[in-house]
């Protein structure tokens, strides 16, 4: 530090030098006598150092080329040509300087890089030049050359290695070879190096006896003069240098003084010790490129260049260096002036990010001047409007824009905005191709320091799709999905819009509910797609047949609705009604299936039916149910009493929720008779609902009610129940064993749990799967679809089997009697009813009755009531038989009274009900 210090007051003091002109002879020869002792030293110094350098870089090349020519390794390769160059270095300049004609630079420059110290070169190469016979420098000198050749031969030796590594490699005994022949050389260049540099001593403490005694006498002499003239001096120059650090550190920008050759800190100043946190005595010494995140190559001399300034506690300061090359007596010294530049950086990155931001957004964006004149534009806006920033470039901003009515843009928006607010709204934009858009236009201004106007920033964003988005939203949400049809919001809106102009015309607003009949078989038996794809038929067909200001809508499932306004009379919406039911009962074509449906149809008008949308739609729903209980495919105006209808149904269902709580169900037997022989076979279950007020309720009144609250599957678990515990009390009772039949319902014999439910019962009661028979209706069947094949197989393993009730009523799939489980037929009454008379239904039933035969499945006939329906079955091959005929539904004790053994013998069947004869 102390050196680095003096350095700076060197140029100082020899500018001091005038002053002591008295002195100048003895000080100029004390002087000259110490500085050539000093230099001698220095010089056999820089011998001693040179040698200590070259001895390193010989016996470190022996290493690297031994190192070589055992691995081949090309970094050991590169080592030794690194050392060895050093030694070539050396040789090159003592060969120059020993011709007597050599370039001075150049020659320093080879024992710069050879490592001697900087200030011994100049001395060496004066003794190596004038006194190289001189005692103990000429057996160096010679000592020296005598390592020439082994040093060559090192060389030598390593092409021959490269060349071998290149090609096959070497062998073993080649390596050793190299090896012995590197060794050899060192052997011989060692004892000469120590000669040298015994010789380079002894010379050096020689010359130090003879200049010591010289030095040491007129110094002697000089110093009483010199501490006289130094005390005056350094008074002076004490002065000069308080005033040069004063300016130094004060200066705003940061200075480091640098070592031009090494590159090292020489002086620092009060602001680069602030930035870096650091002080300067921590700074001088260290090497400047440590101050900064980036390498400073590259960088030219008076130049500046940006950078980034590394402080103690990590921070990174952005700053700008610009260097200067000085030199303090003749060292180099580079003066680097640090100026920070983070207010500029922090600017720049602010208007890098804005432009950044302008040329990515998604909007398109117009900057125009004070007169509205397009400035620049970004990309967005290209694409936009077709027209590139130069195209407008001059152009007013709001030339191709106009309000949507098609007016240009009023001077009030301008005012406006000019008086410190923003506009925003919707204005008609016109392309470069001639089309125009919807364009929503944010104006603002962009402001002086006076306040004044002088850009206009126009911000474009084209809503054309998020219009086409909201319209599609509001009809949406005004209309079905599926068919495009007004749901039931918009309907009653439309509804209420009618009744106003019917209320102020005096005329009347009919409201049609529209419900299709077995829409639920055609779904589940074909698919909710296919049901799908029939709803949009048919609210095709309901649209065709309106007129103009009807409006049809769906308001849930298959249920439809239609207003038709403007009517004078309720009645006279009869025309349109009977297109409709027409229309509607035509087969519909859905992919490839033909399928026939039929509608009821209910009607309601104003004002007789009601004052408000609500009220006719409701009532309208009245007379539909009313239409589909009575007939289907018709139509029923609403009359009050279906109302009170539909407040039965209600309480109904009410009062059902409570019946299984309340345990108000009970079961009823009705005998099924073999037909040859008049005996009782079987009987079948049937449910009664015993109400506490209205006393018994047909199964035909309530079933349908529980099938739509979804109560119809606890139901069948409760008689599956209820008759299972019959069977077991009936065999406890000595009863002679009887097949009993269940009714299944299609909910009950699709759900997953119906096969395990049935074997529990079974099982809780000991009974034999042959003991139950069960009856599912084919229509329901119909409606399970692959489901049923899998049932009907799992009970046929469990040995149940089942009857197809109802058989000939639905769509007389004969795939399900070919399934395992199904082992009876059971004859519709629709069929019986006739015999023997009507021909269809005997060609029907005969039909049946031989299909069954072949099939193997055992038929029975229900709804006999007559003797000769009796006898046409039997004779047709009918093996059991059910009907008024032979009993009526009796209780389980009636029904053990007949069978038990320990009775009396029933008499002849007919005495149970006596049938009318003919």
């Amino acid at each position: 530090m102390g050196i680095a210090r003096t350095t700076l007051q060197r140029p100082l003091s020899r500018r001091l030098m005038p002053l002591a002109y008295a002195l100048v002879v003895m000080v100029g020869l004390i002087l000259a006598l110490t500085w050539g002792a000093l230099q001698v030293q220095i010089t056999l110094a820089g011998f001693l150092n040179g040698e200590s350098l070259w001895s390193k870089a010989q016996k470190q090349s022996v290493i690297d080329l031994e190192a070589y020519a055992t691995g081949g390794n090309a970094a050991d390769l590169a080592d030794f040509r690194r050392n060895y160059a050093i030694l070539e270095t050396d040789r090159w300049a003592r060969d120059a300087i020993a011709s007597g004609s050599f370039d001075q630079v150049k020659v320093r420059q080879a024992f710069d890089r050879g490592g001697v110290i900087p200030e011994a070169i100049p001395g060496m190469i004066f003794i190596l030049d004038h006194f190289s016979s001189a005692p103990h420098m000429s057996g160096a000198l010679q000592a020296w050359y005598s390592t020439d050749d082994s040093i060559a031969q090192l060389g030598d030796i390593a092409r021959e290695l490269q060349d071998a590594h290149a090609g096959n490699g070497l062998s073993d005994a080649g390596i050793v070879q190299q090896r012995n022949r590197i060794h050899t050389l060192s052997r011989y260049i060692e004892p000469r190096t120590n000669i040298f540099s015994l010789e380079i001593a002894r010379g050096a403490a020689w010359i130090g006896r003879i200049l010591f005694g010289s030095v040491f006498g007129i110094a002697c002499i000089a110093m009483l003069m010199w501490l006289s003239m130094a005390r005056r001096i350094l008074v002076s120059v004490r002065g000069s240098e308080e005033r040069y650090r004063l300016l130094f550190d004060s200066a705003a920008d940061a200075i480091v003084m640098v070592d031009e050759a090494s590159g090292r800190i020489l002086d620092v100043n009060h602001t680069a010790s602030v930035w870096t946190g650091r002080d300067a005595d921590e700074l001088i010494g260290d090497r400047f490129v440590h101050l900064f995140t980036q390498p400073l190559s590259g960088q030219q001399a008076g130049r500046a260049a940006s950078n980034a300034l590394l402080g103690a506690d990590g921070s990174k300061r952005p700053i700008e260096t610009q260097s200067s090359l000085a030199h303090w007596g003749n060292q180099p010294v580079r003066q680097a002036i640090i100026r920070d530049i983070s207010e500029r950086v922090a600017m720049e990155q602010e208007r890098r990010v804005a432009a950044e931001a302008l040329a990515s957004i998604a909007e398109g964006v117009i900057i125009a001047d004070a007169e509205r004149r397009v400035i620049s534009t970004n990309a967005a806006q290209v694409q936009l409007t077709g027209f590139t920033s130069k195209a407008l470039q001059g152009k007013r901003l709001d030339d191709n824009r106009r309000l949507p009515g098609g007016k240009p843009l009023p001077q009030s928006i301008w005012d406006n905005v000019a008086a410190g607010h923003n506009w925003l709204g919707e204005v008609q934009t016109t392309r470069n191709d001639g089309s125009s858009y919807p364009e929503h236009l944010s104006i603002s201004t962009i402001r002086n320091a006076d306040n004044q106007v002088v850009h206009y920033v126009a911000v474009l964003t084209d809503v054309h799709e998020a219009k086409a988005s909201q319209r599609r939203l509001e009809h949406l949400a005004r209309h079905d999905p599926l068919t495009g049809l007004a749901n039931r919001a918009e309907f009653e809106r439309c509804c209420s819009e009618a009744i106003a102009v019917a209320e102020r015309e005096r005329l009347a607003a009919v409201v049609l509910f529209i419900d299709l009949d077995a829409f639920k078989i055609v779904n589940d038996s074909y698919s909710h797609a296919i049901g799908d794809r029939l709803l949009v038929k048919v609210g095709e067909r309901i649209r065709r047949q309106l007129s103009d200001g009807d409006v049809a809508g769906r308001i849930g499932g298959d249920e439809f609705t239609v207003l038709i306004p403007r009517l004078g009379l309720r009645e006279d919406a009869r025309a349109i009604i009977n297109r409709l039911l027409v229309t509607l009962s035509e087969p519909v074509l859905v992919d490839d299936y033909e399928i026939v449906l039929s509608a009821s149809i209910g009607v309601a008008g104003y004002p007789l039916d009601g004052d408000n949308a609500a009220a006719l739609i409701a009532n309208a729903d009245a007379a539909m149910y009313a239409a589909k209980t009575e007939e289907r495919n018709t139509f029923r105006f609403y009359t009050p009493m279906m109302h009170a209808d539909t407040r039965r149904r209600l309480q109904l269902a009410t009062e059902l929720r409570q019946a299984l709580a309340r345990n108000e169900f009970q079961l009823v037997f009705q005998p099924s008779i073999e037909l040859r022989s008049g005996r009782i076979v079987a009987v079948e279950a049937l449910l009664r609902w015993q109400h506490p007020e209205r006393g018994e309720v047909l199964p035909g009144e309530f079933i349908p009610v529980a099938e739509s609250l979804g109560l119809i599957r606890r139901i069948d678990e409760w008689v599956m129940q209820a008759t299972c515990a019959q069977i077991q009390a009936w065999d406890l009772a000595g009863v002679p064993p009887i097949r009993v039949a269940v009714n299944v319902s299609a909910r009950w014999f699709g759900h997953p749990a119906f096969v395990d439910g049935v074997s529990r019962a079974l099982q809780s009661r000991q009974l034999s799967a042959q003991r139950l028979l069960l009856e599912i209706t084919e229509s329901a069947m119909l409606r399970l679809g692959d489901d049923t094949e899998r049932t009907m197989r799992t009970l046929h393993t469990l040995g149940i089997e089942v009857a197809i009730d109802d058989f000939g009523t639905g769509y007389s799939s004969m795939s399900y009697l070919k399934l395992p489980a199904v082992a009876y037929l059971k004859i519709d009454r629709s069929f019986v009813t006739g015999l023997p008379g009507n021909t269809n239904d005997a060609a029907i039933t005969e039909a049946m009755l031989a299909m069954s035969k072949s099939l193997g499945l055992t038929t029975i006939a229900e709804g006999i009531e007559t003797e000769a329906q009796h006898d046409f079955l039997l004779r047709a091959g009918c093996v059991e038989g059910q009907g008024y005929l032979y009993s009526y539904p009796l209780q389980a004790n009636e029904i053990q009274h007949l069978l038990c053994p320990n009775q009396p013998l029933v008499p002849a069947r007919l005495r149970l009900v006596p049938p009318r004869r003919t």
